[in-house]
């Protein structure tokens, strides 16, 4: 370490030069703190300061085991300044033992009691733990007193005072002077009401009351630390301030609520921070906050202190988007992975680039892969250990919000995908946070996760559940989230799930449902619903659960009420329906009940759609490489595929790469194979062309209510042709609230059938072809409808009249009245 500057005179907790946190386990040495240069923290009518001196002294020597493989060059040594106490500074009363040994140990629950200033019948006892500290004085209006050494780092002395003044502490180290206000001179900055609240598990802005907040307090301006710990023997904040030594930086307990807090003058925002607790056993842990709302940039793991400064320009779309209930709009949405989209891009790059791209293509939203921050990239954001903090990786919180105002004001909804049902095991983050279990239940088969070797959140406890609601709330309302996407729910509500007979342990009644899971998803949906006006929430749920999209109060046949849900992605159809197209058309027609059997359930839930990354990635093959045949036949079944996909009941989903034919997986390491585009590939035309497509799936698609206004009422849909096997067609209607009809006709054989008669309404004077999956200019034959069909008065499928159509080959055709 380089020699300190001088330091000049500040009213904050000095910050050393930045560095990434020392692990749990070996803290680095602290050395004498170095001040800024600046006062921050000073109050507005705060009288001028002393001026902070500075001798050329040897640098403060280690005290600790772990510092003295490590000591900094020494300064030329100067006179020692004395060190003897002001005349009239009288020595307190003596500090209980006990009192002292808890202090230097880490285990007092109530160091505001012991330190700082204490009015008595005989004057103010002010008292002060500097480790390293040479000398401590006290300074106000018109008073300078030292205060007597007592040793280990304990200053303090009984001066002549009736009442307490607002005053600084002067502390001297070897080679520097720093001034500082006391932190143990403030009241608590956290009230009754929050704790009351975070007792119940009712709090619902929980990310206000916990964490690291930048405040003014008692006109101080610092950085008031709380955090829920209550197994904790003690509780102390730790980080760059001061040199990730937290001797003299002790939290108090408040009360029953096991929150404790310390309110530090001039920490403010950017500086590195840890909770270091004493556990149960007496041993240390140094923690990352749980509430941090910024972190260090992964594999590093401290958290950052933060405030908000982004102003938003997307107050239009804020006001409209609870307009229309989703359910009766159009909604497509492109599925990203960010760090992998655009690889190399921060938060402010990717705002240049991805809002016109999904707007040029025509999606109606973006689905974001975790943006949680996450230790290993490889989970994609899965396993989360920053629940309240966007990844660094790509920049700074309000550089997320930057991103999410740019696509906002281009029009595009944004969800994220949230992941409450699990954790990582990491001995940082949230596993056994005060040495027992918190957060994760304390029954290993309730708190084991069997597919993930992760920790499942006990969602019974108050606290925990108010962590989990409070969450999603924080990402519709700090970061203008419009929906969250629910990983993993079917983990979450059933006790046996993926656990073998004798692995779980059936609930009060019996049965295998998490009661709990059930209790906190009704709590959470219910809760951003109405905080949030215009969101939607979405369950990535895999079973055949009752009532995922029903209202919370409606009691289902199982006896649950529903979950709330808005959306629940269609897993079934997105099975039968991948299994059906990957089949030689040949074998088509013996698996034909896997394209219709969706529509027997179709409106027992709200459902999306999904052609999600799961679909692409572990072997499973990208989209269009799942298709037999050749590079013809595969990239038309893909087209047709898409086609059938976007005139289905339902939202869409589809995952990035798909829209262009990508052949390769996608892999987080290089993103979508954007040279497939590029005009010097010579199969450019071909990716080129199935994303022309795309574009013009989703412009029909929100131009055209019959697809959309409908989604999730029977009447909004009706098979015209579900039993063609034998030709490997589907033809159906859609119709929007007016009534007014699209035919969509999808052919799954590579066979050209012309004159092909379809049955229609007789109500309809003519049907022209409003998109056909097999056009030239998306890479198809060319084969269409060119005039408009007038029907005829045969009938045909139970319909009064019927048109003859051209069918092209591996082709979705859709029709609308002329």
């Amino acid at each position: 370490m380089t020699p300190r500057p001088t330091p000049a005179s500040g009213g904050e907790t000095p910050r050393p030069p930045r560095r990434t946190s020392p692990g749990a386990t070996a803290p680095k040495s602290p050395k004498a703190p170095k001040p800024r240069s600046a006062n921050p923290g000073a109050a507005p009518d705060e009288p001028d300061r002393p001026k902070t001196r500075t001798t050329k002294a040897k640098t403060a020597k280690p005290k600790t085991a772990a510092s003295k493989a490590v000591k900094a060059p020494k300064a030329p040594k100067a006179p020692e300044q004395s060190v003897a106490a002001t005349p009239g500074v009288l020595p307190a009363p003596p500090l209980d033992m006990v009192d002292k040994g808890r202090l230097l140990c880490g285990t007092h629950h109530d160091p505001h009691g012991v330190l700082g200033s204490h009015p008595t019948a005989d004057g103010v006892v002010f008292r002060a733990l500097r480790p390293y500290a040479k000398a401590v004085t006290v300074v106000a209006d018109g008073l300078r007193a030292q205060l007597l050494d007592d040793g280990e780092g304990f200053f303090s002395g009984l001066l002549p005072l009736t009442d307490v003044p607002e005053y600084r502490l002067l502390v001297t180290y070897d080679d520097n002077e720093i001034d500082i206000h006391d932190p143990y001179r403030f009241l608590p900055s956290l009230g009754e009401i929050d704790l009351h609240l975070i007792g119940e598990g009712r709090h619902e802005e929980l990310w206000r009351a916990l964490g690291a907040q930048p405040m003014v307090h008692q006109q101080v301006t610092g950085t008031r630390f709380t955090v829920w710990a209550p197994n904790a023997r003690g509780v102390r904040v730790v980080g760059d301030f001061n040199y990730w030594d937290g001797t003299g930086y002790p939290m108090r307990s408040l009360g029953g609520s096991g929150v404790w807090e310390l309110f530090l003058p001039g920490v403010g925002e950017g500086e590195l921070y840890k909770f270091q607790i004493t556990r149960p056993d007496s041993s240390l842990s140094m923690r990352a906050d749980p509430m941090a709302r910024h972190t260090e940039v992964p594999p590093a793991n401290s958290s950052v202190v933060t405030d908000t400064h982004h102003i938003w320009q997307d107050a239009q779309w804020m006001a409209s988007r609870g307009e229309r209930s989703p359910h009766e709009a159009p909604f497509s949405a492109y599925e990203v992975h960010l760090a992998s989209w655009r690889p190399g891009l921060t938060y402010r790059q990717l705002a240049e680039q991805l809002p016109a791209y999904v707007k040029d293509l025509g999606f109606t939203h973006v689905e974001l892969m975790p943006v949680a921050e996450h230790p290993f990239g490889g989970s994609w954001g899965y396993q989360v250990t920053g629940f309240y903090a966007p990844t660094s990786r790509l920049g700074t919180p309000d550089d997320f919000r930057f991103l999410v105002d740019a696509l906002h004001r281009a029009g595009i909804g944004v969800l994220v995908d949230w992941v409450p049902a699990h954790f990582p095991r990491d001995d940082w983050a949230l596993a056994e946070f005060d040495g027992r279990p918190l957060y994760e239940h304390e029954d290993p088969m309730k708190s084991a996760h069997p597919d993930w070797g992760t920790l499942e959140f006990d969602f019974g406890r108050n606290e925990v559940r108010n962590f989990l609601v409070a969450n999603a709330s924080y990402w519709c309302e700090e970061f203008h989230i419009d929906g969250l996407r629910v990983d993993a729910v079917a983990s979450m509500l059933y006790l046996d799930y993926s656990r073998e007979e004798g692995e779980w342990v059936p609930n009060a009644y019996g049965g295998r449902e998490n009661l709990d899971a059930v209790a906190f998803l009704q709590e959470m949906n219910a809760t951003v619903y109405r905080r949030n006006p215009g969101i939607v929430t979405i369950a990535e749920e895999s079973t055949a659960w009752d009532g995922v999209t029903r209202a919370t109060h409606h009691i289902g046949p199982g006896g649950f009420g529903g979950l709330g849900f808005g959306l629940k992605w269609n897993m079934g159809w997105m099975h039968d329906s991948l299994g059906y197209a990957a089949k030689e058309p040949v074998h088509r027609k013996y698996h034909h009940h896997e394209m219709t059997f969706s529509m027997v359930y179709a409106y027992s839930e709200n459902y999306v759609l999904p052609i999600s990354h799961d679909e692409v990635v572990h072997g499973k093959r990208s989209l269009v490489s799942k298709m037999p045949g050749d590079w013809w036949q595969q990239r038309a079944t893909h087209r047709a595929y898409l086609g059938f996909m976007w005139a289905h009941p339902g939202k869409q989903l589809l995952f990035m790469g798909q829209e262009f034919a990508q052949g390769a997986e996608w892999s987080e390491a290089h993103g979508p194979d954007w040279w497939l585009l590029d005009p010097s590939y010579g199969a450019e035309n071909d990716h080129r062309g199935v994303r022309d497509l795309v574009r013009d799936l989703n412009t029909t698609y929100r131009a055209t209510p019959s697809l959309w206004e409908r989604d999730t009422s029977p009447e909004g849909f009706a098979w015209v042709d579900g039993d063609a096997a034998e030709d490997n067609v589907f033809a159906f209607l859609r119709y929007d609230a007016s009534g007014s009809p699209l035919l969509a006709v999808s052919h799954f054989s590579p066979a050209v059938r012309h004159e092909f008669r379809i049955g229609v309404p007789d109500d309809v004077p003519a049907w022209t072809e409003v998109l056909n999956t097999d056009a030239e200019r998306y890479g198809g034959s060319g084969l269409h409808n060119p005039e408009p069909l007038k029907p005829e008065a045969a009938g045909h499928h139970g319909r009064p009249a019927s048109i003859r159509i051209t069918l092209p080959p591996l082709a979705t055709v859709w029709f609308r009245p002329a």
